[in-house]
């Protein structure tokens, strides 16, 4: 039987562990730029990653161009020295790791160009965006030997990362970290998820696009989980994650994406307010800030909530215009999803389309304070 005093003491310890828990989750946000009216507190990320390097003739660097937009973002370190700038090498349509991954010599040159190239800007780690390995429909190079190649590449970059932070005296957790961004579904048959996972710090899930101008229809293109109309092998968020989680990755590695942005398909059948339903075309890529100032419930788009999806879309009845996003409401049910299943937190594709810090507040409120309600 506990004492009072004992009593107290665990109720200290169990605050103690709960508060600790919470500090655990990342909150992970792509970046490309740092504006002069930026209004987003970067006090309230963990690790920003800044897009993009690229792979040239088999080496890992910046273009000129690319490294003053770094600087403005390493220059937040200065009154944030808490904050982790990493670079992420690819991007879609962004080729040269098959070529890379292919031989010793190659994965041995793209890792010690990485390495240095980190040395070199003074940042944190590396993010390696291949989308994807096996697969070339952003009209990249592809092989079937991909697979084992991927798996290679980055345990040479793991390698070279240690020793240079062996070299500059970084420990434990301010050693150079690994990530890597990653789709799922389909997008993910050529790597070994479970050999991966021995040689990173953790996956960026990129549980967004799952629709886009090349899928036949409309649909939640960040969506939670499936809703009544969702096809069955349709792509959701909770969907990948269980796919990560049956091939052994672990759950506290699992970094879920979320979109500060969304989709407009045009000419699209009026069912079901537009949802999951086919279109005429793809309109463009709408960013939360334009979202907000001319879309939601304004001109025509009406806010609809999907609740078994836990989702919203906005759909114009006049223009038969149908927008996929996320807003805060979306936001809270994925923080409550992370912290359900104990998964590492939520990264976000990008800085930019939130430059009041409204959806970045959202985040920080639900990983780092109290647990948030959907």
């Amino acid at each position: 039987m506990l004492t009072p005093l004992n009593r107290i003491f665990a109720a200290l310890l169990l605050g103690f562990a709960l508060h600790a828990h919470a500090q655990d989750y990342r909150i992970v946000g792509y970046v490309g730029a740092r504006n002069a009216d930026d209004r987003w507190d970067p006090g309230k990320v963990d690790t920003l990653i800044f897009a993009f390097a690229g792979v040239h003739d088999g080496e890992v660097a910046l273009d000129d161009k690319a490294i003053p937009r770094l600087q403005r973002i390493l220059a937040l370190k200065a009154d944030h020295p808490r904050l982790r700038v990493m670079i992420s090498v690819g991007g879609w349509g962004s080729g040269g790791f098959s070529e890379a991954a292919a031989t010793a010599q190659g994965r041995q040159r793209f890792a010690r160009s990485a390495a240095a190239m980190l040395r070199a800007q003074h940042v944190d780690g590396l993010d390696v965006d291949w989308e994807y390995p096996g697969h070339h429909e952003s009209g990249i190079a592809s092989s079937e030997r991909d697979r084992a190649n991927f798996t290679a590449l980055l345990a040479e970059v793991r390698a070279r990362l240690d020793e240079a932070s062996a070299l500059e005296g970084r420990h434990d957790a301010d050693r150079y970290t690994l990530s890597i961004a990653i789709a799922d579904g389909e997008f993910v048959d050529h790597i070994d998820l479970a050999g991966v996972d021995r040689q990173i710090d953790w996956f960026n899930m990129m549980t967004y696009d799952f629709v886009n101008g090349l899928t036949p229809t409309t649909g939640h293109h960040s969506g939670l989980h499936a809703s009544t109309l969702t096809p069955p092998t349709a792509r959701t968020t909770d969907r990948a994650v269980k796919q990560f989680l049956a091939a052994g990755v672990a759950a506290h590695k699992l970094v879920i994406g979320a979109a500060f942005y969304g989709r407009e398909f045009a000419e699209v059948d009026p069912a079901h307010d537009g949802l999951y339903q086919h279109y005429g075309h793809f309109v463009a890529y709408r960013g939360w800030k334009v979202l907000g100032s001319d879309y939601i419930d304004k001109n025509g788009y009406q806010r609809r909530w999907d609740a078994e999806a836990q989702a919203p879309f906005l759909w114009n009845e006049k223009t038969q215009h149908f927008v996929s996003y996320e807003d805060p409401q979306a936001l809270k049910a994925k923080i409550a999803f992370v912290r359900s299943n104990h998964l590492g937190g939520i990264m976000y594709w990008e800085q930019d389309e939130d430059p009041k810090g409204e959806l970045l507040d959202v985040l920080w409120n639900g990983l780092h304070g109290a647990p948030a309600k959907p």
